[in-house]
């Protein structure tokens, strides 16, 4: 069902009442289309129509509603409705939205939760945030080494209802030590008298609870593997990382490294919830920081007042020669900023890719070069065209080795080289091509 008709059909339920008889209309729809409905009703009516739904499905859909719409009915919705709710919750998701509640919404909702799923609780939010122990879930299926094919199926048929997933089984020996994985679809297919011991993988792949997260999701893509055992420093098995959390990781990553290349801070929320205030503080400081940066070339422009007094013609050319040098040194730091964040180049690849770079960029040069050269004669004389085709070939040499060392720069001293692009490449390439343009200008002249 299309979103729009789907909204309409909740919208009808509460204009006639008839919210009860809800799940029978749309049995067929997915929660996550459900929850995305719901954030288009208010605080109120997303209860009526979320507790239409049957207690299980309730936990879904609420999992799926974005992290703002969950702490608002948190917020507002009694410890002794909502409970029900988080305790069907699996416990990633539980978890994350207890990290977004304050100290006392925290201490309403703990005794709400049976003792084991507080403990567990509390043992997953405490990792630091940013680690794969923030992201993991504890809903994962164990199997003992001894067990043979048929007794491990029956475990798993019994654990599978409360299990994020059970595609995979992580064999633990008595210390709770990972010793090996095993599929399903291996389960499925081995004789049954078969032990697990003999038909798990022993060398399983695993991370540390103190890995970062964006190292977890690179790990999860490299491997295509639908889940990551997660173990502690004494090798025990303390969770795992499914795909899908991992593909939240990278979209949050992928976000914030954009957000970074506009010289934005880290978002908390979406660009919708935001408040105007949080936008304005996000986005004020790099802007002021360039603005100063910007006087450079106001000075530069100054410096040669001269030369541009003789051959006003120069004018013309300058927002196209500084755009020029600021847009090809974008392009550059972008595939940097990219290549590095995916691990595809190192910071010893630097000398090897500033050749290739002077190459590329040299021929870009003089492609551009000539489609300016016809255009600085008809403005300004042959004279004019020289200083404009030779000017455009260095400040596009120029501008791609910065926008393709900058980034390179800020790795080696641990910086985030996301925040090389954009307005900063941009900004010191302006600088260079107004210095460059108008020195040319005056040696070439005579001025």
């Amino acid at each position: 069902m299309e979103l729009p008709v789907l909204i309409d059909t909740l919208r009808t339920a509460l204009e006639r009442d008839t919210v009860h008889l809800v799940r029978d209309q749309l049995e067929d729809v997915h929660p996550a289309d459900y929850a995305a409905a719901l954030t288009e009703f208010s605080i109120q009516d997303q209860w009526i129509l979320l507790t239409a739904l049957p207690r299980a499905e309730q936990a879904e859909v609420f999992g799926y509603l974005p992290a703002e719409e969950q702490v608002r009915l948190a917020i507002r919705v009694s410890r002794r409705k909502l409970s029900p709710i988080i305790r069907q919750m699996s416990s990633d998701e539980r978890a994350d939205l207890f990290n977004r509640l304050t100290d006392e919404q925290r201490d309403t909702l703990l005794p709400a939760l049976a003792q084991a799923e507080r403990e567990d609780l509390l043992r997953l939010t405490s990792y630091e945030e940013g680690t794969a122990g923030a992201i993991m879930t504890s809903d994962y299926a164990i199997l003992q080494p001894e067990l043979t094919v048929r007794e491990a199926i029956e475990v798993l048929r019994r654990e599978a209802p409360d299990k994020e997933t059970i595609y995979s089984a992580y064999v633990v020996d008595k210390a709770r030590k990972l010793i090996g994985v095993v599929s399903l679809r291996d389960l499925i297919l081995a004789p049954v008298s078969m032990r697990v011991d003999d038909l798990m993988n022993h060398d399983p792949i695993c991370a540390s609870v103190e890995m970062p997260q964006e190292e977890v999701a690179a790990l999860i893509a490299k491997y295509d593997l639908l889940a990551l055992p997660i173990v502690n420093e004494l090798e025990q098995m303390v969770g795992i990382v499914t795909y899908d959390d991992a593909m939240d990781v990278a979209e949050e990553e992928a976000t914030e490294d954009f957000h970074k290349t506009a010289t934005i801070g880290k978002l908390e929320s979406s660009v919708k919830e935001a408040g105007i205030g949080l936008l304005y503080r996000k986005r004020v400081f790099w802007l002021v920081v360039l603005v100063f940066g910007n006087i450079f070339s106001g000075a530069g422009i100054a410096f040669y007042e001269e030369t541009i007094s003789s051959y006003l013609a120069l004018l013309f050319f300058l927002p196209l020669l500084i755009a020029s040098s600021g847009n090809a040194g974008a392009q550059s730091g972008t595939l940097m900023v990219r290549a590095l964040a995916t691990g595809d180049i190192k910071l010893r690849d630097w000398g090897y890719l500033l050749g290739k770079e002077c190459l590329v960029a040299g021929l870009l040069g003089l492609t551009m070069s000539a489609a300016v050269v016809g255009l600085g004669f008809w403005r300004g004389g042959a004279d004019i065209a020289v200083v404009v085709a030779s000017t455009m070939m260095l400040v596009v040499l120029v501008g791609s080795l910065i926008g393709m060392s900058l980034p390179f720069l800020l790795s080696r001293f641990n910086l985030d080289p996301a925040t090389a692009s954009g307005p900063l490449i941009t900004s010191i390439a302006d600088v260079a091509g107004v210095v460059l343009y108008f020195s040319i200008a005056t040696w070439y002249l005579g001025l």
